[in-house]
């Protein structure tokens, strides 16, 4: 099986923190050249050094926030004079949770954006390149919530259903060039993200975190969280030559708490 992405370069956001940078770590363990980007160059500079290089990578970081679009854009157009993108992640923060009976309209605005809007963005930067290159994948960290919409979630679940459906019209059009498209779909992980939606359910039910945290576990078959490098794993696979025949999937990494096929 061949999963060595020597010689190819890979831009993954949200890689300062959590399955971001999980997924960099991944890639460059395969060889890839990666560049994260995230809006925090502290951050950056330091996720940078965790990143392998026993194989002559060179690694590099793109500073940007997704909630301004246009410096987004400049920038990647920017790093695409210097190289090619082979791989993109498309991969951000999720926004904020509650019921979608409550949810201000423009917390769907700022959702679509930092999804939808800039996954379009970034794609159609990285396209021309892995076209003449004869070789893309790009793959779009989302989550379960396509399958079955999660409870307190509403402006999440509406806008991550949009992010597949985009992905899977983008898997139609760009296949005849060896370009995939493809959605990994986390569940529980241990990242700030849930650490934050525990903290806010736990507030709501007058419970304790632990209370909740194990109430979650037990959604689980695995009983347990997923760590973000399990995650990275099934990214890692589907940016490499041994998956370039798998497009246009969701692909759920849960431990079976998805009820649906």
């Amino acid at each position: 099986m061949n999963l060595s992405l020597l010689h190819h370069n890979a831009l993954v956001g949200g890689a300062s923190a959590g399955i971001g940078l999980a997924t960099a770590q991944e890639l460059a363990l395969l060889g890839a050249n990666v560049v994260l980007l995230a809006r925090n160059d502290a951050k950056l500079i330091a996720a940078m050094q965790t990143l392998d290089t026993s194989q002559g990578q060179q690694h590099d970081y793109l500073v940007a926030d997704y909630g301004d679009s246009l410096t987004l854009q400049d920038r990647v157009n920017a790093l695409l004079q210097e190289k090619t993108i082979h791989i993109l992640v498309n991969n951000t923060g999720g926004p904020p949770g509650g019921p979608i009976t409550e949810a201000p309209t423009k917390n769907f605005v700022e959702a679509y954006h930092n999804h939808l809007l800039c996954n379009q963005i970034l794609a159609q930067a990285v396209l021309p390149g892995m076209k003449a290159a004869g070789y893309g994948r790009i793959i779009n960290i989302i989550s379960t919530s396509v399958k079955e919409p999660l409870d307190g979630l509403g402006v999440s679940n509406t806008t991550r259903w949009a992010v597949a459906s985009w992905a899977k019209t983008w898997a139609n059009e760009v296949g005849q060039y060896q370009i995939t498209v493809n959605n990994v779909l986390p569940g529980f992980t241990s990242t700030g993200r849930l650490e934050e939606i525990v903290t806010k359910r736990a507030a709501a039910n007058n419970s304790s975190t632990e209370a909740v945290e194990q109430q979650f576990k037990n959604q689980v078959p695995m009983r347990r969280f997923a760590e973000p490098s399990e995650v990275a794993a099934a990214v890692a696979f589907l940016a490499s030559p041994a998956a370039g025949y798998i497009n246009g999937i969701n692909l759920p990494v849960d431990g079976g708490r998805t009820k649906s096929l």
